[in-house]
């Protein structure tokens, strides 16, 4: 196995573009498989050319430099050929959650103030009705098959015209709007440059030692910072071949990994609770993955011991600072933890640091909680449109996260919560997510989501929603006794509810403001206090 920096030094340098660093890798050897999408595979070289009549398509439609285009669409190859053209000319590729409606889809378009739309046969209705009333109307194209009156991009490619590609585009330019999840107020467009891009996908070579011959499955969604920046710019880093799959089946999830001979692949801790809890008949022992990254540490012995995974890396990072810390692929793994802060393959680089902070910004010592703050060079260049929040995410040059977190003394750093996700309970702060946690360690528990609720006493009471697996059966008395053997007693829940789903946020975190706004769930929840 290659070193991280050995496998960056197979290419030639490059000025940080995405087209510098896409003709970097073509350069070795054109032939090599670059991406496979369903029935269709793409060489290096095959894609290099295929960006360049895109772009070409692109620029007579009248992108130019600054403008935004949507992709709303599942996973498809569409994604990729549009983020490298649109960077071609400067322009910013706006990733669109594919199961919006048109309330949703409509914020993020007319924020974005997007000149054009790509869309499949599935989501086209609503991304129309979703862009109707843009001040200069946008133009359509299909990833897929044509509609009666909007083309299929891979029509338009077999006769790309000639026009001018401007020569002037540097790392600087701005690539890509991710939208956040939106699970408090209004989305916020996280812009992030080329260089920022590409610097990305170096630094997810290091986090798990990716190989120019690795084939990198996609299966979380490409309007997610993850997907994005760790698998698509990953692959590009390294020289690899990315494998994308349109969105994440837990049933045949096995099979596709055997099929495609995926090595690599990235998850979240939603998946990785699926795949625990689905029948091992799924599973195929013949698969080739090596390396996972996101396993949670109570699916670590699953993944090693069932499913036969011998790496599996786990870390932090947002959709505003993608990738700041990872437990090393060589070095201590600390279970639990986040790991120490990241680091470039080339060690001469400088790399992020991170602060642990109290109210007032002052460091607090080892081991205590405080709001983690971060410097790195992978970084948003801003909110889009924005400049209020943005001015209150910054201290100077630290982004302040909003989540709680701690630090030991060996520089590894442990998730607490969201500031803003803590239960005041008779005086004594509790982490919501260690109730998710240890809830969701339970053997008849899927899923748990805990919220704060209004105590008739002041401050607040504990409230977990239960998702049970399927097939299993326990009572609230006994989630309580579950906790009272784990936890403190002030983090014992009051209020217990069982439901078949928990709500998520479109990149599969728990919807707790769902929850906290269905009145409905309290009403039928099981109070403890009353038993």
């Amino acid at each position: 196995m290659k070193k991280p920096l050995e496998v960056l030094r197979l290419y030639p340098e490059h000025d940080y573009t995405l087209n510098g660093a896409l003709a970097s890798r073509a350069g070795r050897d054109p032939s090599r498989p670059f991406m496979v999408f369903r029935e269709r595979s793409w060489s290096w070289g095959e894609f290099a050319m295929k960006v360049d009549a895109a772009a070409r398509v692109l620029a007579a439609r009248g992108i130019r430099k600054g403008d935004r285009m949507a992709v709303m669409a599942r996973n498809c190859d569409g994604h990729v050929l549009l983020l490298f053209a649109l960077s071609r000319l400067g322009a910013i590729m706006v990733p669109v959650n594919p199961e919006f409606g048109v309330t949703e889809a409509k914020y993020v378009l007319h924020h974005a103030e997007v000149s054009a739309v790509a869309a499949t046969a599935d989501t086209l209705t609503v991304a129309r009705d979703a862009a109707a009333g843009l001040k200069t109307p946008a133009w359509f194209v299909m990833l897929d098959t044509a509609a009666d009156d909007v083309p299929a991009l891979d029509d338009l490619l077999r006769a790309a015209p000639v026009v001018q590609i401007p020569a002037d585009i540097t790392g600087d330019a701005t690539c890509l709007i991710v939208y956040t999840s939106g699970t408090t107020g209004f989305p916020k467009g996280a812009m992030h440059s080329q260089k920022s891009f590409v610097t990305g996908g170096e630094a997810f070579v290091q986090r798990v030692y990716l190989q120019d011959d690795d084939r990198v499955m996609i299966v979380l969604p490409l309007f997610h910072i993850n997907a994005m920046f760790y698998s698509v710019a990953g692959t590009l880093a390294a020289g690899a071949c990315m494998i994308i799959i349109p969105k994440f089946s837990a049933s045949s999830f096995w099979q596709t990994a055997v099929d495609t001979g995926a090595t690599q692949v990235n998850i979240i801790e939603a998946i990785g609770s699926i795949l625990r809890n689905r029948p091992r008949s799924e599973f195929r022992p013949e698969h080739r993955i090596a390396r996972v990254y996101g396993v949670r540490a109570s699916m670590d012995e699953t993944f090693k011991n069932d499913f036969k995974i011998p790496h599996r890396i786990g870390g932090y990072g947002m959709t505003e600072i993608p990738g700041v810390t990872c437990n090393p692929f060589e070095g201590v793994q600390k279970l639990g933890s986040m790991g120490p802060v990241g680091r470039h393959p080339d060690p001469a680089r400088p790399w992020a640091q991170c602060r642990v902070v109290d109210d007032e910004g002052r460091d607090v010592p080892v081991g205590e909680p405080g709001e983690l703050w971060v410097k790195t060079p992978i970084i948003m260049q801003g909110y889009f449109r924005d400049p209020e929040q943005t001015a209150g995410t910054f201290e100077g040059d630290w982004f302040k996260t909003g989540d709680l977190v701690k630090c030991d003394a060996d520089g590894y750093y442990y998730f607490i919560s969201r500031k803003r996700d803590i239960i005041r309970r008779r005086g004594e702060n509790i982490a919501a997510a260690e109730l998710d946690r240890v809830v969701g360690e339970h053997p008849a528990v899927a899923e748990a989501g805990t919220i704060a609720v209004a105590s008739e006493l002041g401050e607040d009471d504990i409230f977990v929603v239960v998702a049970t697996r399927p097939g299993a059966k326990v009572t609230a008395e006994e989630i309580a006794d579950w906790c009272r053997a784990r936890l403190a007693p002030q983090k014992v829940p009051r209020y217990v509810a069982f439901i078949d789903e928990l709500p998520h946020t479109p990149t599969h975190k728990i919807a707790k403001a769902v929850l906290r706004a269905d009145a409905a769930l309290r009403a039928r929840a099981v109070d403890l206090q009353k038993i």
